[in-house]
């Protein structure tokens, strides 16, 4: 009797085993089957097109393989971030590197510094919160597209913040001429902010948006309207390495920095305050509009340049105060503002 009821418990174990196993067979087939169907409302949504079916079907591929890594991330629990489908979702971190960043670190390691741009914040009297955005100091956010242009969109944008501070207007400025004319830089192939700086000082101006409209590619130079100023500076200098440096210029405007914005989780970031992997070099540069506190902890706001449909509607928060005294993903290793 007693090897008859053990029996049976054992059966009814095998029983449950199988189900599960039958369930969860079920949700992967079913899964497998929606990738195809998610892939094509994903290609919908973002205007995505592939030259033939060989080219789609390896598109889908990374494609399954990016969005099983975002949803292990999100089921994962206890993070300060989530991450989310965007329109990088379909390229991998090499590809991704070579189109959409484009800071090019200095051949040389010797700073710009001027003694007349002083910051007016000592380390203990800082703001404990300050959002350019909110303050009209920054324009909506931007799209460099498949052009390895970013140093030209956070130039732009820190002299953008400058000139509202300065003067109360807030100028539309151009990339696509400091693309076109700055020969210190490598246009869609790269470049950096400081030698971006430097041109406009040189050019004693930098001309509008609507003048000189973004084309996502590198162009000639047109002379008549690199020479219709619309904003000026009249210096830059670089930031001492460190997040208290990086505080003490923020609080007194925009700042263009250097970041490792490589990886899957930086990428695909979604919202909150990021603390994950961001890659080992700076490859990116955007521009620092903030600071504050947050349920997640302590953060920097930045402005990127990849759309209104990536991160929180352009913007990321980035962790402030962590290990490493450059910051996280090292935005406060190189890290520079302009003068008005």
């Amino acid at each position: 009797m007693a090897f008859s009821l053990k029996s049976e418990y054992i059966v009814a174990f095998v029983l449950i085993l199988n189900t599960w196993a039958w369930h969860a067979a079920s949700v992967r087939t079913l899964h497998e089957s929606n990738i195809a169907e998610q892939h094509e409302q994903w290609m919908a949504q973002y205007g995505r097109t592939y030259k033939d079916q060989e080219e789609k079907e390896k598109r889908q591929a990374i494609f399954k393989k990016n969005l099983q890594f975002i949803e292990d991330f999100n089921a994962s629990g206890n993070r300060t971030f989530k991450l989310g489908i965007n329109q990088f979702s379909d390229l991998t971190d090499e590809e991704f590197a070579r189109s959409h960043t484009g800071y090019l670190p200095p051949k040389h390691s010797k700073s710009h510094r001027n003694a007349s741009l002083r910051q007016q914040y000592s380390a203990g009297d800082v703001p404990e919160s300050i959002d350019w955005v909110e303050k009209g100091a920054v324009n909506p956010i931007k799209n460099q597209g498949q052009c390895a242009s970013c140093w030209a969109f956070s130039a732009v944008a820190a002299v953008e913040g400058i000139t509202q501070i300065k003067s109360g207007e807030l100028p539309v400025l151009s990339e696509q001429q400091l693309i076109d004319c700055d020969t210190e830089n490598n246009g869609c192939e790269g470049g950096l902010p400081d030698n971006a700086f430097q041109y406009i000082i040189q050019n004693r101006g930098i001309t509008s948006e609507d003048a000189y409209t973004y084309h996502e590619m590198d162009g000639t130079c047109d002379s008549t309207k690199e020479a219709q100023h619309a904003a000026r500076i009249t210096d830059f200098a670089d930031v001492q390495p460190g997040e208290d440096e990086l505080l003490k210029a923020v609080a007194q405007q925009p700042v263009s920095v250097g970041i490792a914005g490589n990886g899957l989780e930086f990428r695909s970031y979604g919202g909150g305050v990021f603390d994950g992997d961001c890659g080992e070099t700076l490859d990116h540069a955007v521009v620092v509009v903030g600071y504050g506190t947050s349920e997640e902890g302590k953060f920097w706001k930045i402005r990127n340049s990849w759309g209104e449909t990536w991160g929180e509607e352009g913007y990321m928060r980035i962790q402030r105060g962590g290990e490493s005294s450059n910051g996280l993903c090292g935005l406060a290793s190189r890290a520079s503002y302009p003068s008005a």
